[in-house]
């Protein structure tokens, strides 16, 4: 299995596991975002994962054509924070590639990156100045001389997708590894998941909730995982109150195909 492949199969794997609490799986849709709207991005997002392999490019415009080419379906956003841990992934092979790819990140980057950024209906937490939807934001980012790496700087403090650039990918290690130790197949990955839900507050729960809704929804997978609460009720609950816990997929995604390339077994 070539880079491209992994990274298709890790979108897949990790949308096709149930149950992950909150989220899109094979098991419940959202009104406005259903299982097929993410498997149609595993598929039209081949051609930017072939490009990174094979001929590698700018990260920044990478994750830009990845979210044009994902975006023509009425599913909205589905990927975005993946593509930015998957397209340095791809582009370096593994963590220790991914990590030299986002250091020699450029201003162009970070461009590229912003006017990706403007396709999506990604929430940005409000005290974020640097809007997407500003020209001026991206006036500011040539004016301070800011690579892609150090945007993700800046949005690391309230994003813990731009977090994994900052602290060399250590989330995605740290799945990748729950994926070996919890075995194979579909059940590691919903156990990864819940080991990663029960200990990190998920910051896209904390931008559309609050931050004391993302640490109550981690209390309660830790309680899931104690044996105190049922997965099935604490899924069904979260679905209900519109709670989903995204940023935690996107770690999985790029945790899955680390896993992948480390020999972790799918199909077990």
């Amino acid at each position: 299995m070539n880079r491209a492949e992994r990274a298709q199969m890790a979108m897949m794997l990790e949308v096709s596991a149930y149950p992950k609490p909150g989220n899109v799986d094979r098991c419940h849709d959202y009104a406005d975002t259903r299982l097929e709207h993410f498997l149609a991005s595993t598929i039209l997002a081949r051609p930017v994962f072939d490009a990174a392999e094979k001929t590698g490019g700018r990260v920044g415009n990478l994750i830009r054509e990845a979210v044009m080419r994902t975006n023509g379906h009425s599913g909205g956003n589905t990927h975005f924070g993946a593509f930015i841990l998957l397209i340095p992934l791809v582009l370096g092979g593994d963590i220790d590639g991914a990590r030299a790819v986002v250091a020699a990140t450029d201003v162009e980057d970070a461009v590229d990156f912003y006017a990706a950024f403007g396709l999506t209906s990604v929430r940005m937490a409000e005290s974020d100045d640097l809007d997407v939807n500003d020209p001026a934001s991206v006036a500011a980012i040539r004016e301070r001389g800011m690579t892609l790496a150090d945007v993700m700087a800046y949005s690391a403090p309230r994003d813990m997708v731009a977090r994994e650039w900052t602290n060399g990918f250590a989330l995605t290690r740290r799945c990748a590894d729950l994926l070996h130790a919890h075995g194979c197949g579909r059940a590691s990955v919903v156990a990864a998941f819940l080991d990663l839900l029960a200990t990190e507050p998920d910051t896209f729960i904390a931008k559309k909730h609050g931050e004391a809704v993302a640490e109550r929804t981690m209390r309660s997978a830790a309680e899931v995982l104690d044996g105190r609460r049922d997965l099935a009720a604490f899924d069904a609950e979260c679905v209900s109150a519109g709670i989903n816990p995204g940023s935690i997929a996107d770690i999985a995604i790029a945790g899955i195909y680390v896993a992948l390339g480390e020999g972790w077994q799918w199909d077990c």
